[in-house]
């Protein structure tokens, strides 16, 4: 079956193009591949790629029915390998090597309180500050922990916009189980929720840093630690951001029906909020787009931007999900508009958001420009694509997200094509530089 998929792929190719009485030249020219390499795809000679399925489907109107026909990743179980059972008051903590890997040691409380010290002694990291240790400490049920907790969150937030994760990681860590510690010991129900919600916001951003080294299981494992103690706080809400944040790693992994499917169930409950579910419906759109369906996409979008502008009241503790985009849906589109084998809007819309976003929101910007600058390149904009690459390259490195490498070494697949261009022949070598040094996903590998 394997064997005989370029085969179908290329008889429907060329049945939808010469229905659209199009020649292989005019076919190149829209979707900048060669001619050549077109007519051994259409011959069976070449297995397409699922870029060039994208980008002949929406040249052909075809609706999804080529994208269909190219297999994506392999199907992978979203749920994450549990570690052992701890005893006492053991505590996993992510523990990161150089190279990016990454793995859970098992840490008694005095270790993790010694490892919080640094970070949350008045000690700065990075110009973070935090509380007292002995407040840590203590578990007190104070007002004045739960505040400078919040305000911590916010500095680490900024740090993890601006750094590497394996940075930031052990201190966010420490600080999530002193929470936990802290919230556990204290008598004021009222507090003791609070506290909990708090911690779970911690540990659902140290799961979205620890996908960004590139480890899927401890992401997932750590997104079901928020979702725990969310629900510790009286907070049955987050649950639904959980399939969201898991809806994030299937679709790094081109796994369109498992996208939407965790994505529809966060929406599925109206109690839920709104921004919870309007972030869904982006993810939503986000697995139509890498399935080919263009229609289902913008309804997708169409609701989550009613959603998200809907006023709800103020939320007691951060903002869930990104706080750096003006007008997220459009941004969105632009990233699901390249999906759909569309770069030239996707790059229309890329160009003109990306100028929206705060300069001291460094992932941000590099994880959108790094999409720009392939949507440029798709579109046949090389050496534009080149000056945009060039110019992130180094933000990339210094923050170390896996998820960018998966948009940048496609970007270096396109360029491939392009050997004899200038810009390419100079941007080569410290493209491969930053793709050895970036860290890869279980998602790409």
């Amino acid at each position: 079956m394997v064997q005989r998929q370029p085969f179908h792929f290329g008889q429907e190719l060329r049945r939808l193009r010469t229905a659209s009485n199009l020649t292989l030249t005019d076919l190149a020219r829209r979707v900048h591949y060669s001619k050549g390499q077109l007519s051994k795809v259409e011959r069976g000679i070449k297995a397409p790629s699922r870029e060039l399925a994208r980008l002949c489907d929406a040249a052909l109107d075809a609706g999804g029915a080529l994208v269909r026909l190219v297999p994506g990743a392999p199907a992978e179980t979203t749920e994450s390998r549990e570690p052992p059972d701890g005893t006492g008051e053991e505590v996993w903590l992510m523990q990161l090597s150089a190279d990016g890997d990454s793995w859970f040691q098992p840490v008694g409380r005095r270790q993790v309180l010694a490892v919080g010290a640094v970070s949350i002694t008045g000690v700065s990291i990075g110009g973070i500050q935090a509380l007292p240790s002995a407040v840590a400490a203590s578990g007190a049920e104070s007002a004045s922990t739960l505040a400078a907790s919040r305000t911590l969150f916010d500095q680490f937030r900024q740090f993890g916009q601006a750094t590497n994760p394996a940075i930031v990681l052990p201190a966010l860590i420490a600080h999530t189980h002193t929470l936990r510690e802290v919230a556990a010991a204290s008598t004021d129900v009222r507090i003791r929720q609070r506290l909990f919600r708090l911690g779970s916001r911690y540990a659902e951003y140290v799961g979205w840093l620890v996908q960004e080294t590139g480890n899927d299981q401890g992401a997932l494992w750590w997104t079901r630690r928020a979702v725990e103690l969310a629900e510790a706080g009286g907070d049955r809400h987050l649950a639904a951001y959980g399939l969201v944040r898991r809806a994030l790693i299937t679709l790094y992994r081109e796994d369109a029906t498992q996208t939407v499917d965790l994505a529809r169930r966060a929406q599925a409950d109206a109690a839920v909020p709104s921004r919870i579910r309007g972030l869904a419906a982006q993810r939503e759109a986000q697995g139509h787009a890498i399935a080919g369906d263009y229609d289902a996409c913008m309804r997708a979008l169409d609701r989550s931007r009613v959603l998200l502008a809907h006023r709800s009241p103020a939320p007691d503790g951060p903002v869930i999900g990104t706080t750096n985009l003006s007008d997220p849906v459009t941004m969105i589109t632009g990233w699901c508009l390249y999906d759909l084998g569309r770069p030239h809007e996707a790059a229309e819309l890329l160009d003109r958001e990306l100028g929206r976003v705060p300069a001291q929101a460094v992932r941000t910007r590099a994880r959108f420009g790094t999409r720009r600058a392939l949507a440029h390149a798709v579109a046949g904009e090389v050496d534009h694509a080149c000056d945009l690459a060039a110019e992130l390259l180094d933000s990339a490195v210094a923050i170390g997200s896996a998820t960018i490498a998966v948009d940048m070494r496609a970007l270096a697949r396109v360029l491939g094509r392009h050997q004899r261009n200038p810009k390419v022949r100079a941007l080569s070598p410290e493209l491969g530089t930053a793709l050895r040094i970036l860290p890869s996903s279980a998602s790409s590998s």
